[in-house]
């Protein structure tokens, strides 16, 4: 009998509200983001899996910090992928914007595009439809979450703009595998800018169930994302009236001008 190599991906959660994705085909895994090496060791153990690989967005240490003792515990000759622009302990491949790279098992190929806004090292990994991937993947880190974006520690409202922007060209089927549960508090947020938006409603009853059955929110898709996530709906036109509000300007010249007053709205919500 045929082993089933159609990949899954699995979240491993750590501290309060880490997903630490686990991209499998029954035998060998990848890691994105392995913020914590204890429960992706125990994962790996449990569903005997072998490690090929780790994926990291940036350099946070809830994304990095378990890389070390993995790579003690397991082989240091494990590939560790990360950003080009920032020095990672453990990254044996350093990736810019535009770069591709496959891995053998599990069967995968991913292009790399550079996110900067979150950090102005983060990238992004995205996986087109392949043969054991029927929707495209998008492991994002903390740029883009469920019903928001990441939080501006080293990047301007414009980096994070454009690295949304990238993601908005991405076919709507696209999976995004964003590393934290943070989708009911977004949700919260995302209906005081636009209170009116009927599938924001309807989304957040359903966040809330699963929620309430302690199951993740994630992955989202890209067109999910288009029709509730205000930070990915700067030119509509309630969005923008929230922000003229909020701003007391009369006029915002941009979608980035608006996304400044809102990410500036969330961090003080």
């Amino acid at each position: 009998m045929e082993k089933n190599t159609l990949l899954q991906v699995w979240p491993i959660p750590a501290f309060d509200d880490n997903y630490l994705w686990c991209i499998h085909d029954g035998q060998s895994a990848l890691i994105v983001d392995p913020g914590d090496a204890a429960p992706v060791l125990q994962y790996l153990a449990q569903e005997k899996l072998t490690l090929t690989g780790i994926l990291i967005t940036h350099h946070h240490a809830d994304h990095t910090g378990g890389i070390l003792q993995i790579l003690q515990t397991l082989g240091k000759h494990i590939p560790v992928y990360g950003p080009a622009a920032i020095d990672i302990p453990g990254r044996t491949h350093a990736l810019m914007e535009g770069d591709k790279f496959e891995i053998a098992a599990p069967m995968l190929s991913f292009e790399v595009f550079e996110v900067p806004g979150h950090t102005l090292s983060h990238i992004a990994y995205f996986a087109n439809i392949q043969a054991n991937v029927p929707e495209p993947m998008l492991f994002c880190g903390d740029t883009l979450f469920a019903s928001g974006c990441g939080r501006l520690f080293e990047g301007t409202p414009t980096q994070m703009s454009q690295s949304l922007a990238k993601f908005i060209a991405l076919p709507k089927n696209t999976l995004v595998y964003c590393t934290h549960e943070y989708t009911l508090s977004n949700i919260r947020f995302a209906l005081a800018v636009e209170p009116n938006n009927t599938n924001l409603i309807s989304w957040a009853e359903k966040a809330k169930s699963l929620r309430d059955h302690y199951l993740p929110t994630l992955p989202t898709t890209i067109g999910q994302e288009l029709q509730v996530n205000p930070f990915m709906r700067c030119d509509q036109e309630e969005v923008i009236d929230s922000a003229l509000r909020i701003s007391g300007e009369k006029t915002l010249p941009s979608p980035a001008h608006v996304l400044a007053v809102i990410r500036a709205w969330k961090d003080r919500f």
